[in-house]
């Protein structure tokens, strides 16, 4: 039954992993024995968190919201590090304010990096899956692709977007096994949410609203993402597990 969620030497690229949940989830499979690669823009910050990490874990630097950068960088993670067994895109960024004020810019960075860096890395990493006739694609979604809230207008719908290029990536390249799953987390403390948990009013209505009564931690997404990286998954393809502590079961 172990060997089921056994990912022992499975190469897992996570992007956006210097920090928050990717970090979580980065310390989370290199403690189950997987080869990691750190991924993030600045290159002391990958670097240091890489060599913090230990031998298992190298560092890449690249913007993944730039098609050619993430071309050339999965070619050279195949042809150094190994075989991408697991491509999780994590990579996120949020700019708040209401729609009738959201800048075109604000709009387009966010819809970039959440939302077109799914898709840049998914079709970089494919080829070398197809050819292998194997991988699995895990993509980080978001509450909020189900739930809107104000002032987020535009990170709502790149987390829409991703949900349905889950499903679509499912529907064309399941028949290569890849299997193209996402995680939708609630609300988690990490430092993208800080602003919001130190707002004693928000924190205070997050807990109302979750069932469990507490924000999530990262690290326990990382259960999830091990299990849709295994083949306990093998042929579960096309959904978004919603990690929330039963949010969207409860009015």
């Amino acid at each position: 039954m172990n060997n089921l969620f056994n990912v022992t030497d499975k190469i897992i690229l996570i992007t956006g992993s210097t920090r928050g949940i990717g970090l979580s989830l980065a310390k989370g499979f290199l403690k189950a024995g997987a080869k990691v690669i750190i991924n993030g823009r600045n290159h002391d910050a990958t670097e240091k968190v890489a060599a913090e990490l230990g031998e298992k874990a190298y560092g890449y630097t690249f913007d993944v919201s730039d098609k050619a950068a993430v071309i050339e960088n999965v070619k050279v993670i195949e042809e150094t590090v190994g075989p991408i067994d697991v491509l999780i895109n994590n990579a996120g960024i949020q700019r708040r304010a209401p729609l009738e004020e959201l800048t075109n810019e604000d709009w387009n960075t966010v819809i970039n990096v959440n939302l077109n860096s799914a898709f840049y890395m998914s079709q970089a990493v494919f080829t070398y899956m197809k050819n292998r006739q194997k991988g699995k694609i895990i993509n980080i979604t978001s509450l909020n692709a189900e739930k809107a809230r104000p002032n987020i207008g535009n990170y709502c719908s790149a987390k829409g977007g991703l949900k349905m290029l889950t499903k679509s990536m499912a529907t064309e390249w399941g028949k290569y096994n890849i299997q193209t799953n996402a995680i939708g987390p609630g609300y988690f403390l990490t430092d993208l949410t800080e602003p919001l948990s130190n707002d004693p009013a928000f924190d205070q209505w997050v807990k109302s609203e979750v069932p469990l009564q507490r924000w999530g931690n990262p690290e326990e997404l990382i259960g999830t993402a091990i299990y849709l990286a295994s083949a306990a998954s093998n042929y579960v393809n096309g959904h978004t597990v919603y990690v929330d502590g039963g949010w969207q079961a409860s009015l």
